[in-house]
């Protein structure tokens, strides 16, 4: 068994005076895996909150003000895919929705696809009315949100096997670097505003950063399982489960890891 390290980032150790405490305390888990050059980082203080989406139900979506009603949540400005393979699984599975589920299908068709190519060459997903082509809107008989989501279940598949991969990876975010030695850090880490360049500083609210967002039953770690082990595998995953619930199951106060900054917000 590898080596298993906490590493703490701004926290009890630092002065209480309001005046010098961070404003967002994370406490991280790493260790190296075996045969390879690659050392695995985790937030813990994240993945242990009870984070959960919240859209629908409180989401103040990501425009320069609060818009619930809208309900846009993340996709007000449309999906980035990562490469044509991106592309290509998410227009397959766009092949299989119908006209119930996916409001803007027609459209899209009218359009020439549901993606399209920037004049820097990315690829993109459309929009319609400023939000992402695949969001149901408001009234929508079949209901609002992502056609794509709401295909993929009700084919009983994974909504993740259906939508762009940044979709179904926020809020996580797994940050790679290589140190001067070749050693590969790989962090998976809460998104961030930074993690969406300079608008995400306009952002009228962000749901990592929002309390109301912390109420979910189950920790990150265990709600958001598949999600993790696509972007991390099984081994490392297991590893940081295996660490995490040691810890926390000892019982003793100084065991504990730091909560969330939103949750002590509150």
């Amino acid at each position: 068994m590898p080596s298993t390290s906490s590493h703490c980032a701004n926290v009890a150790t630092m002065p209480s005076s309001p005046t010098t405490a961070p404003p967002d305390p994370h406490e991280y888990v790493s260790f190296d895996a075996p045969d390879e050059h690659r050392t695995w980082v985790f937030d813990a203080t994240f993945l242990l909150s009870p984070w959960r989406c919240i859209y629908g139900h409180g989401c103040q979506g990501v425009l320069t003000e609060a818009t619930p009603e809208l309900e846009e949540g993340c996709c007000s400005y449309g999906a980035h895919f990562v490469d044509e393979d991106d592309a290509n699984a998410v227009l397959e599975a766009a092949g299989r929705l119908t006209t119930d589920q996916w409001q803007h299908g027609r459209l899209a068709v009218r359009r020439g696809g549901p993606i399209r190519r920037t004049s820097k060459g990315a690829l993109v997903t459309r929009l319609v009315g400023g939000a992402c082509i695949f969001l149901n809107r408001p009234g929508f008989p079949g209901g609002a949100g992502c056609a794509l989501h709401r295909g993929a279940l009700e084919a009983g598949d994974r909504p993740m096997d259906w939508k762009p991969d940044v979709c179904w990876q926020l809020p996580l975010r797994l940050a790679e670097s290589t140190d001067e030695s070749g050693q590969v850090i790989s962090t998976l880490r809460e998104w961030k505003r930074r993690d969406w360049g300079a608008g995400g500083q306009e952002f009228h609210w962000w749901c990592t950063e929002a309390p109301d967002a912390f109420v979910g039953a189950t920790p990150v770690y265990v709600a958001l399982h598949d999600e993790i082990v696509e972007l991390v595998g099984v081994w490392a995953y297991d590893r940081f489960v295996e660490h995490v619930t040691t810890r926390n199951g000892r019982g003793t106060r100084g065991e504990q890891y730091v909560a969330h900054p939103a949750l002590r917000r509150r």
